[in-house]
């Protein structure tokens, strides 16, 4: 093909195809456990827990916000944070946001964090729409090329597939994750043992 006739409209629509190839299809796990665990059909594992012993620090996780804002989540060190994989294309992504939202705003007042990374999205127009269709209020990291997601610890999220989620606990470190959308119960059965946990600090 001459690359010359490639424009930046057909990179939009290459890009859109591989985001929507990439997104997750799986469904919410259906319970939780007291440590926040739960297992999909199939004995998958789709939500894990580590002990504090076993957690990795993050990397440095910074960049732009899709409204063009600098954010780094070292700032959030002292709160529980989830950080959040999406993209505006993913339906998974769109059945997943309120769940989200709802549990962000319930869960402020005890210190929990909500962050987005937006992730190979073509589009910061349609990523801003999307967080305003949903009534997102938190911030998401706009990570057009996956590198952001890159340097997230390795084995915590397929970088292939969204919706991914990652906790944080207060000291930045990968406290659980999940591979698939999520429930308002699954979140809770998450962030209850490590608000917990952080109020104890």
């Amino acid at each position: 093909m001459n690359t010359r006739h490639f424009t930046s409209g057909s990179a939009a629509v290459l890009a859109a195809a591989l985001l929507l190839s990439a997104c997750g299809t799986g469904t919410s796990s259906s319970g939780d456990s007291g440590d926040g665990s739960s297992k999909q059909g199939g004995g998958n594992e789709v939500i894990s827990s580590y002990a504090p012993g076993e957690r990795k620090q993050l990397r440095e996780i910074s960049g732009k916000t899709l409204e063009g804002k600098p954010l780094d989540l070292a700032d959030y060190k002292g709160h529980v944070v989830v950080v959040n994989l999406w993209g505006s294309n993913c339906g998974p992504c769109r059945a997943e946001a309120p769940n989200l939202v709802k549990v962000a705003k319930e869960t402020e007042a005890e210190g929990v964090r909500f962050v987005g990374i937006n992730t190979r999205d073509p589009s910061r127009e349609a990523a801003i729409r999307f967080e305003e269709e949903y009534g997102v209020s938190y911030p998401s990291l706009y990570d057009q090329m996956g590198r952001i997601v890159l340097k997230l610890p390795r084995g915590s999220v397929n970088p292939q597939t969204i919706p991914s989620t990652i906790f944080l606990d207060g000291s930045g470190r990968l406290a659980a994750r999940a591979l698939v959308p999520l429930s308002e119960r699954d979140l809770r059965g998450v962030l209850r043992p490590l608000i917990a946990e952080q109020k104890k600090a």
